[in-house]
């Protein structure tokens, strides 16, 4: 379950950072500079958790509930987004429908700011001695460089904004699978002690990327004979 865990954070990553890759230089900086500022304030709360209290959330099943609807409802705005985007490409949508595009433009997401959390949480436990806020003011600001940085190079390998559109759709969509998996019958163990099956991951991951790059050459493929049309 921890490798399943570990997936759906790597996801929730991508996706936020293909979908700042659709903003404006300024917006990508004003949601990495709000973040930063976030990470930084949540250290005290962080620094209250413990090891084991946090397996005790992962193990309550209305706790893992309220996770599966949120993981739901956010999966489901990005979606949405991905849908809206082409629709407003075509110029014939309604005023609310251009309204809604541009509220899910630039709407961050949730998730991974409590991805962040955790690995605030999971630094504090693993680096003791260290000062609290000096963890937290270093991953603020490694996240304020990061975020910016990595919607960058997104845009600068895939430039083709239809085909983010769809990579972007399509880890959604592993994003809502890989939450009812973690959240089935409402429980999640994940014990410190456990290992990581890395085999496992690898597996997700190279179906991931294999993917993607079929999609690409599809796409190109496509793209070929239109032209030659």
């Amino acid at each position: 379950m921890q490798t399943v865990i570990i997936s759906l954070v790597i996801l929730i990553l991508l996706s936020t950072i293909l979908k700042l890759s659709f903003g404006k230089t300024l917006t990508i900086l004003l949601i990495a500079a709000g973040t930063a500022v976030l990470t930084w304030a949540a250290w005290p709360l962080a620094a209250a958790q413990s090891k084991t209290q946090i397996a005790d959330w992962l193990a309550t099943p209305s706790l893992m509930a309220d996770i599966a609807v949120l993981i739901t409802l956010e999966v489901s705005m990005q979606m949405a987004f991905s849908v809206m985007t082409i629709a407003y490409q075509k110029n014939n949508s309604s005023a609310f429908k251009r309204i809604l595009y541009h509220f899910l433009k630039y709407f961050p997401g949730i998730l991974y700011f409590v991805v962040i959390f955790a690995l605030l949480t999971t630094l504090i436990f693993a680096l003791s001695g260290v000062s609290f806020s000096t963890i937290s003011l270093v991953l603020a600001l490694a996240v304020f460089v990061m975020l910016p940085l990595f919607a960058f190079l997104s845009k600068l390998i895939l430039p083709d904004e239809q085909m983010r559109l769809e990579l972007l759709f399509l880890i959604n969509l592993l994003i809502a699978l890989m939450g009812i998996i973690a959240t089935v019958n409402g429980r999640t163990s994940m014990t410190a002690v456990n290992n990581v099956e890395w085999g496992s991951l690898a597996a997700v991951l190279t179906v991931v990327l294999v993917g993607a790059c079929a999609g690409f050459i599809w796409r190109l493929v496509c793209f070929h004979f239109k032209e030659k049309k």
